[in-house]
């Protein structure tokens, strides 16, 4: 039976009832943001700013190469060292920046809406924590097991890590809207003190390092397909985008048309645990783009997922290539981790949305 009945349907496209997540505090009147600008708008000019940092992403590089040795390939249809260049290390890293940028964007929404809590994201809920963990121990025990039994497990490490999360949060009431994020800080250093402690008594702290600070420098063709299942991921999210719009809604208004809250946020946290689990087998952690990036999109185009979503998934694209671009060009010919340089960004740009006034609908 369908979890989403149509009355469902009709109220999640006309936005009648207003979100607890929506407001900060009972004592702000409750409001439902609308887009300030027309949304195909803002979609159009992320992805022409996209476009642009796909381009530099692409020229940018210590290895020579020229776009005319790539053109004269195309033309003559015989492989160059341009081409290969282009082939097996540019092209395979600028798709792994991209889809890690919306992975985790999406990711972000996706946790904010079902914890009803702007200021969450995963690595904030001992969701990049617990996969990280778990990653370690399967390293520790079956280390020439496959990429995909990794994954596997770091998947099932960070589900368990965000519902243990969620029943330590389930009697702190709604208006404690700071209190969500406070909690998952501690609960993700809980978390990161075991894996350190366990790395540090079996001598692979310079394993974990790596996993803890995202870094696009190995990418290589044949190391990065795996985050293409987060544009699946993805996909699926904008499929069920209404059904998560009525979880963030509240429950009483969830159980009134028809959702099931349960099943619905039971599909939202297993998303997110293979997004975050998929990103930290790859390249390691990034913090921050799941709580920037939805945050920013949200002021401009309100708080209706569907619309929201194409957008938060562009310019989270774009926000880590950006930050990739950055990392590359401080200090070439040597890298900064996209993850510092996003930290340092990010941290500027959270305080911003702490100390901004909230907008008014």
């Amino acid at each position: 039976m369908s979890l989403f009945s149509p009355r469902a349907h009709a109220s999640a496209k006309t936005g009648d009832a207003v979100s607890s997540w929506q407001s900060t505090s009972n004592s702000t009147p409750p409001y439902h943001r609308r887009a300030a600008i027309a949304p195909w708008l803002i979609n159009t000019a992320s992805l022409i700013i996209m476009g642009l940092l796909v381009l530099l992403s692409l020229s940018i590089g210590v290895a020579d190469f020229s776009w005319s040795g790539i053109w004269q390939s195309l033309m003559t249809h015989s492989a160059n060292s341009d081409s290969s260049l282009m082939l097996i290390s540019r092209l395979p890293r600028t798709i792994a920046i991209i889809l890690t940028g919306i992975a985790m964007a999406v990711a972000g929404m996706i946790i904010q809406v079902v914890l009803k809590n702007r200021f969450v994201e995963p690595s904030m809920v001992g969701a990049t924590q617990s996969a990280a963990l778990g990653l370690l121990i399967v390293s520790l025990f079956f280390p020439a097991s496959a990429l995909i039994v990794k994954m596997g497990v770091a998947t099932l490490a960070a589900v368990f890590g965000m519902m243990l999360f969620m029943l330590l949060i389930h009697r702190i009431p709604p208006t404690d809207f700071l209190m969500i994020p406070l909690i998952g800080i501690v609960f993700g250093g809980i978390i990161d003190a075991i894996t350190t402690f366990i790395a540090y008594q079996t001598e692979t702290l310079q394993m974990l390092s790596v996993w803890q600070f995202g870094d696009f420098s190995s990418v290589l063709a044949g190391r990065y397909e795996l985050l293409w299942f987060t544009g699946v991921l993805c996909i699926i999210a904008y499929i069920i985008a209404d059904k998560l719009t009525i979880i963030g809604l509240g429950d009483n208004i969830a159980l009134n048309l028809g959702i099931s809250k349960r099943h619905v946020t039971g599909i939202g946290v297993g998303m997110v645990a293979m997004m975050s689990a998929v990103v930290m087998v790859t390249v390691g952690m990034i913090p921050f783009i799941g709580l920037i990036v939805p945050n920013i999109v949200s002021r401009i185009m309100g708080d209706k997922l569907r619309r929201s979503l194409p957008a938060v998934a562009l310019l989270g694209a774009s926000a880590v290539l950006l930050c990739d671009i950055i990392g590359r060009s401080i200090r070439y010919p040597f890298e900064i981790p996209v993850a510092t340089v996003f930290g340092v960004v990010g941290t500027v740009v959270f305080l911003w949305l702490l100390l901004r006034a909230p907008a008014e609908g």
